[in-house]
């Protein structure tokens, strides 16, 4: 039975090694991700003409999920819920979770391509181009159905990626209201500066449902931004953002913010702690794509064996450490060592 279920927008990711002059005919940076509009479509074909793609079962919320199954070493502890094509590429993104040990629950469209995300890499950081397709056609009836119900309504933890919200944030408020009534454990990303800025509404709303919200730096940064904070430092807006008011108000809220290799802040009660970030040698590392969601991933393994905070980042900075020495989200072969 699940113990964690993730809500998210299931991707194909298709990795590449680019040069700058790349990324700056399309005017993309480093460590971001979009959505795709009108003037990236070419980047799709050309990345898989030109250059030497790997194809990797993607999805900030499905890469979380896969995560926390590879820490929890126990199949079906996992499941996730969103929407891909009736396709291949839906197929092998099925194939690939479900072979990780996740439980998946997809909506399968009939009409739009599984969605797929450019993940363009330049000195081992990144920069996401995400083509949602048949992931932005996901439907809250499928969440309400029989079927599914009976999937949601047993684990203990909820997570979603901020990109859901542009996609069912009726979805992500429903689980919200069920954590409310049940006591059980909602998780939300801000996931990218997009999102803080332009989704702001449906993200405070998910906000005011949630028992810990994850960001790194830069989206802490927007989100302070956007909300006009007068303290848009990392720990001013993490203590803003644990402040603020919450459905459930007889359990606070745990805000977790990581810095890449800066110490990651985690607000709890009002106090804010820093833990330091453990190194890894440049040598080691293949590329940063997939950091924060192995972070997240091995946090809420953490949270499903009832873990305190302290070890919770631990597990997320082992996660995370562990996904930056291979290509894109591909799980280690081996057990987890923690």
């Amino acid at each position: 039975m699940s113990a964690i279920l993730g809500m998210g927008n299931p991707l194909l990711d298709i990795s590449v090694t680019v040069p700058q002059e790349y990324l700056d005919k399309y005017g993309l940076v480093l460590n971001n991700a979009i959505l795709c509009e009108e003037k990236h479509t070419p980047i799709y074909k050309e990345i898989t003409t030109d250059f030497q793609p790997e194809y990797i079962a993607g999805g900030a919320t499905q890469n979380s999920i896969r995560v926390a199954q590879w820490m929890l070493q126990k199949p079906g502890s996992t499941a996730i819920i969103g929407c891909v094509g009736k396709d291949a590429y839906g197929k092998q993104i099925a194939d690939c979770a479900s072979a990780d040990g996740v439980r998946v629950c997809y909506l399968e469209d009939e009409k739009e391509a599984t969605g797929t995300c450019a993940v363009l890499i330049k000195d081992k950081e990144r920069s996401m181009v995400a083509n949602l397709a048949a992931a932005n056609a996901y439907k809250k009836a499928h969440f309400d159905s029989e079927e599914i119900k009976a999937v949601w309504s047993v684990p203990s933890i909820f997570y979603s990626a901020g990109f859901f919200l542009t996609v069912s944030p009726e979805t992500v408020n429903a689980v919200g209201a069920h954590c409310a009534e049940t006591g059980k454990t909602l998780c939300v990303n801000l996931s990218a500066p997009f999102i803080t800025m332009f989704f702001a509404e449906p993200l405070l709303k998910a906000i005011s449902f949630c028992d810990y919200v994850f960001g790194n730096e830069s989206e802490a940064a927007s989100f302070g931004e956007t909300q006009k904070y007068e303290d848009k430092s990392v720990k001013g807006v993490a203590l803003q953002i644990a402040r603020m008011a919450k459905v459930n108000g007889g359990v606070g809220r745990i805000v977790v913010i990581t810095q890449g290799c800066d110490p990651t802040v985690v607000v709890k009660d009002g106090k804010v702690t820093e833990y330091p970030v453990p190194k890894v040698a440049a040598s080691e590392i293949v590329d940063v794509n997939g950091a924060g969601d192995a972070f997240v991933g091995g946090f809420l393994a953490g949270l499903a064996s009832s873990a305190d905070i302290k070890t919770c980042v631990e597990k997320g900075h082992y996660a995370a450490s562990m996904i930056i020495k291979v290509s894109g989200t591909k799980l280690p072969a081996t057990k987890p060592e923690m």
